[in-house]
C-alpha cells in the first residue's frame, strides 16, 4: 500500500470539477484536459465568461454564478491570476482548489491555507489521473 499523496486523495474524494478558465478552443489544454476527465467519469462544470456551454455542459461567467456547492475548482488561469481565483473560489464555498501544471502563486497557497481548504498547484489533473489509474469516484 502506497501513501496516499494530495493529489491521489482530491481525485478519489470529488466526482465534480469545476473548471475556470475552461476553453472553447480544442487545441488548447485547458479544453482538452476537462474532456479527458469527463471521459474517466468526472462532471465538469465550465467557468468562462465567453461560453454559454462547454464540454455539454452550461457554462457560468464566473464561480459566484455557479449555483451548486463547488467541491474541487481546477484553475487554467495565469499564475498572476491565481491569488484572485483562489479568493474567488474560498469566496463561493470551495473546498479545494487546483492550479494545473506552470501556475504557482505563494498568495494563492496563503489564501487557500488561512481558508483552510485542500491547496495543489503545478501539477496536470489529467497526468495525476493517469499516474494512478483512476477513474471518478463512483464511475
Amino acid at each position: 500500500m502506497h501513501a496516499v499523496s494530495d493529489t491521489e486523495r482530491l481525485l478519489r474524494t470529488y466526482d465534480t470539477i469545476t473548471v475556470v478558465g475552461a476553453s472553447r478552443y480544442p487545441g488548447k489544454e485547458a479544453h482538452a484536459i476537462p474532456i479527458q476527465m469527463q471521459r474517466h467519469g468526472w462532471r465538469i462544470i465550465p467557468v468562462n465568461p465567453h461560453a454559454d456551454e462547454l464540454f455539454g455542459a452550461k457554462a457560468y461567467p464566473t464561480l459566484a454564478d455557479v449555483p451548486e456547492p463547488l467541491g474541487l475548482v481546477d484553475v487554467f488561469r495565469p499564475s498572476e491570476d491565481a491569488a484572485e481565483v483562489v479568493r474567488q473560489a474560498v469566496a463561493a464555498g470551495a473546498s479545494a482548489v487546483w492550479l494545473q501544471l506552470g501556475i504557482v502563486s505563494a498568495e494563492a497557497r496563503a489564501i487557500a491555507e488561512a481558508a483552510g481548504i485542500d491547496y495543489v498547484e503545478d501539477r496536470c489533473l489529467a497526468v495525476e489521473r493517469a499516474k494512478y489509474q483512476l477513474d471518478a469516484p463512483g464511475a
